[in-house]
Parts: C-alpha cells; structure tokens; sequence
C-alpha cells in the first residue's frame, strides 16, 4: 500500500488525515493538483497485535504503544508530510441538540449559546473545547442550494443548536501521540463530521450513517451537513467476526477473512454474522423511525461505513431489511487515484471514511 508515493514526484502540497480508532489506527496523504484531491499513499495497521490481542478487536493501548505503532504505519506507507488533521472518537465526545432563542444579533446569539451550554455539559466548561453549529430549518430556497439559516428560525423566535465539547484531557492525549509520533496537527476533529464529509453527496436532505466500528456501531443522521441525531449501539465489528468463529469452528484471524471474502453471503446458523446484524438494525430502525416521526420527514439513504462495513455482500443484505436506497461507503470516489487500484480502494473504502474525511478538510487549508 506505499507504492503510491513513488508514482508522484511533488509533495509540497501533500497532507495527511489519520484516524486514530480503538482497534487500528488508518492514514490517508492526499495532495491537491488542478483543484482535485490526488490520493498519494494510504494504510492501517491494527492494535489488536501490540496489545496482545486479535487483529480486528478492539484494545486500550497505553499512548507510548500508540505512538510507536503509528510510527510504524507512517513508515511501512512512506508518508512524506507532517501536515494533517486528526479524529477524535465518537465515544470521548459530547453531541446534543439543544433550542435556544434567536438573536439577530451574532454577538448576542454567541453569548446565549455559550451561557446555555452550561446547562447541557455535565461538567465544568473550562474543562472541554466548546463548539457549536445552528442547524438550518428547511425551507423552500434550500433544495435549490440557496440557505438562509437566520431568517428561517427567526419567526418562531428559537434556533436549534448542535453542541459540541470534547475534554481537555482527550485533546491533550492526542497531541502527545501526534507529537511523538514527529506530525503537526491543525485540528482535532470529531470522527462524524470526518465520516459526513467523505461519504454524504446530498447534504440537504437527511441521510444515515451506519458506522460499523470495532466495539460498537455508531448511527446519525446527517441533514444540512449537520449531525441531526445520534446514537449508539453496543455491538460492532469485532462481534461479527466472533459471530463468524464461533459458528465455523475457526480462528478469530480466520473469521476475520471470511467476514471481507464471504461475510454474508454464507447460509444463517446459529452465531452467524446475520445475528449480529439483526441486532444492529433492529436498534437502527428504531432510531429512523423516531427521526421521522420527530421531524416529520424521510431519510433519503443509508450509507455503510466502518470496518463492519467491509462485510461481503452487506448492502445486498441491508437492501433487504430497509425499503430505502442503501450504499457501502466509497470515500476514495472523491480522489484521484490510478484505474487499477479503483476495485481495491472500493472494497476497503469503509474502514478509511474518517481519515478521507480529515485530510480532505486539511486540502481545505492549503
């Protein structure tokens, strides 16, 4: 997985997103040329090994083994920039929905939202990083790509709000992994937005998120580029790939590969990968259903991401239980890569949303 490096001579222009997961940490250098992303070099490595443990579980290695292994991966794909941007995981994150009064004045309206925050953080606000986005209300010049987020709250004289806090200590973790690793972060940012930014084409109508991670499977709905709503289960990946062991009578590195070559094209037994599953989206449907009910609207798509969602033949699966258009993330469709590589980088393209995402935000910058 280096040897793009050694097709392309320029690197001034290269940058970096890595996304730091509970059970592999992934790279993505993108260079931008002619106003596109050209894809430069890419990899993963998993934790589960420095830790003891199987590839694909998930661990809690202590930040020294981190780093070391990020060392490792930034020299096995012969990444040649410092300059990137960085995930923070869903888990060590805050996300909540809140109403607050409209104030046509950006100053007024930034101090309501930061005294109101207070009340929805349960810890002291000097303890996180606070942001936070004003989710734009759906009107009509919006799905001709014309938003006017002030005015359509203003006649109910309140504005939804999406806040944002990560802790401290979490920021300061990661840039101590960041800095012993020899990189340069200008930015932290939380995986759902990273995920939204490499795999969400409609950004006005409401799409979901099936981030099937290592532990556990994150689902949000994204409208307006915007988490609308969020939740999580616990069961991910790593229970799929038991799943696959335990009824085949194999290896846990076995099952792993059966999960990529064969996955859900196997016939139901008991443990197999459609228990798990069902699991899953049996919690899935319930939050769509709230989401609609709610906001009285339908989700346009479903979109699969996360190393669950490498499993073979899980959007022919998925087709199946939702009647809506569902799709396995393809975030490398949004770089410039060599033709060759197209079937490969579409196969593994779940597992590297987050990382497409941050570097495409850190081309943004240059």
């Amino acid at each position: 997985m280096s040897f793009f490096s050694d097709l392309f001579a320029k690197k001034e222009k290269s940058v970096l997103g890595v996304d730091i997961g509970t059970s592999s940490l992934k790279i993505v250098q993108l260079r931008k040329e002619h106003g596109q992303a050209v894809l430069e070099t890419y990899g993963e490595l998993s934790l589960g090994p420095y830790g003891g443990g199987e590839i694909g579980q998930a661990t809690n290695l202590a930040p020294e083994q981190i780093v070391e292994t990020l060392k490792d991966l930034l020299r096995e794909a012969k990444v040649t920039t410092k300059n990137c941007g960085v995930s923070v995981p869903y888990a060590r994150s805050l996300l909540t929905l809140v109403e607050l009064p409209y104030r046509a004045d950006p100053k007024e309206q930034k101090t309501v939202i930061e005294l109101e925050a207070r009340k929805y953080i349960p810890v002291p606000v000097s303890e996180v990083q606070l942001d936070w986005f004003v989710v734009p209300e759906a009107n009509p010049s919006q799905f001709v790509g014309e938003e006017k987020a002030g005015d359509a709250s203003a006649p109910s004289g309140k504005i939804t709000v999406l806040l944002v806090a990560v802790h401290n200590d979490e920021l300061t973790l990661l840039q101590k992994i960041v800095a012993g690793a020899g990189l340069a972060a200008s930015f932290y940012e939380i995986e759902i937005f990273s995920t939204i930014r490499a795999v969400v084409d409609e950004q006005v109508k409401p799409v979901m998120i099936i981030d099937v991670g290592a532990a556990s499977t994150k689902v949000y709905i994204a409208e307006h580029g915007v988490v609308a709503i969020s939740h999580a289960i616990s069961a991910g990946s790593q229970d799929i790939t038991r799943a696959i062991a335990v009824s085949s009578n194999i290896s846990i590195p076995q099952a792993e590969a059966i999960k990529k070559t064969q996955g859900l094209a196997q016939d139901g037994a008991l443990g197999s990968p459609e228990l798990v599953f069902s699991r899953i989206f049996s919690e899935v449907r319930r939050v769509l259903m709230q989401y609609e009910t709610v906001h009285k609207k339908s989700v346009a798509a479903i979109v699969f991401t996360g190393g669950g969602g490498v499993t073979k033949e899980l959007g022919v699966y998925a087709k199946n239980i939702f009647s809506i258009d569902v799709r396995v993330a393809n975030p490398f469709a949004k770089t410039e890569a060599p033709a060759f590589m197209r079937p490969v980088l579409e196969e593994i393209g779940p597992e590297f949303a987050v990382a497409v995402g941050l570097a495409l935000r850190k081309l943004d910058e240059i």
